[in-house]
């Protein structure tokens, strides 16, 4: 790295990131998943906002702006994070972390399919190696594992970051004259109103005042959400994207060690190797499309990556994320 101080950055990120589906499983002892999530949007977009009027950031107007950053908003931060609020109601913090590494597979997917990006052999190798991978995590051939909803709410929250981050690509990244910062803040207040939306699902749920979950959520937002963003973006800015989202082969592995640490979470060899799958197939989407030997010439420019690519490079999955 250019900076060495960006491999504790990195490993921060991860951490902030990858303990995200722990926080949210502690957090579910006192809220339901759609206080969880709308609280933790709310602290996070509070916490970007701030960022940015501290470095004299403006954000956007517009009608055409603000419709885009509402389905980024929708797809990319709202809806899969209620998902996993839900999905962790059932299904332990490690596994859900281990699922949602499959992000960038469902990205390369929806990028190939309506995006236009370029399916050459090495990035659709790697999207059947990191599905087989998928499979593996969940095991449909064992009793009601394909048909359980909280593995199926991890799946659709995985593959919904994937339609947001094609619809970045689309529609926001490099269209508006803005500072990321600003748009992940926008992202976030629009995140919120679409999360106040699900509040009443469900019913009335009282808050239990238990210190530990709501302590819980609050990190959760105020880092995991918002000081994440910022310290992905600084990582960003001195590194490069692509340096930027080698935090996706990281999480996983924190949210596993997190899960088995804290709440006692057990895994076995085959949920270990079905994420080591996924992320072979992730390696392989990210790889470039060799060139034709008549190509390699010195002044031949290297393959240009599509819309869907950038995104992910500068967003570098999150999404958080949650993710």
């Amino acid at each position: 790295m250019n900076n060495p101080a960006n491999y504790l950055r990195l490993g921060a990120l991860a951490l902030l990131w990858g303990s995200s589906f722990l926080l949210i499983k502690i957090g579910l002892q006192a809220m339901d998943p759609a206080q969880v999530a709308f609280t933790r949007i709310v602290l996070g977009a509070l916490a970007l906002l701030a960022l940015c009027a501290v470095r004299g950031l403006r954000l956007g107007t517009g009608w055409a702006l603000w419709r885009d950053i509402s389905v980024a908003a929708l797809f990319a931060s709202a809806l899969p994070w209620l998902l996993f609020g839900f999905a962790e109601q059932d299904v332990d913090s490690g596994l859900a972390g281990a699922l949602n590494a499959s992000t960038p597979l469902w990205t390369v997917l929806f990028g190939v399919l309506f995006a236009r990006e370029t399916a050459h052999p090495s990035r659709m190798s790697g999207l059947l190696i990191g599905f087989g991978g998928v499979l593996l995590i969940f095991a449909p051939w064992q009793s009601s594992g394909l048909l359980e909803p909280g593995v199926l709410a991890c799946l659709a929250a995985a593959a919904s970051y994937g339609i947001g981050y094609v619809y970045i690509g689309r529609r926001l990244t490099g269209r508006y004259a803005l500072a990321p910062q600003a748009m992940a803040g926008m992202q976030l207040v629009a995140a919120s109103g679409i999360a106040a939306l699900a509040l009443p699902v469900g019913g009335p749920h009282p808050v239990a005042l238990d210190p530990v979950p709501l302590l819980a959520v609050g990190v959760l937002g105020v880092f995991g959400t918002g000081a994440a963003f910022a310290l992905n973006y600084r990582i960003i800015a001195e590194e490069g994207p692509t340096t930027a989202s080698t935090v996706t082969y990281l999480m996983p592995i924190v949210s596993v060690l997190l899960g088995g640490l804290v709440l006692g979470e057990e895994f076995g060899a085959r949920v270990v190797l079905g994420v080591l799958v996924v992320l072979l197939g992730v390696g392989l989407t990210r790889r470039s499309a060799p060139r034709a030997a008549s190509e390699r010439t010195p002044a031949a420019p290297a393959e240009e990556p599509g819309p869907v690519m950038r995104a992910m490079g500068r967003y570098a999955q999150l999404a958080d994320p949650m993710k």
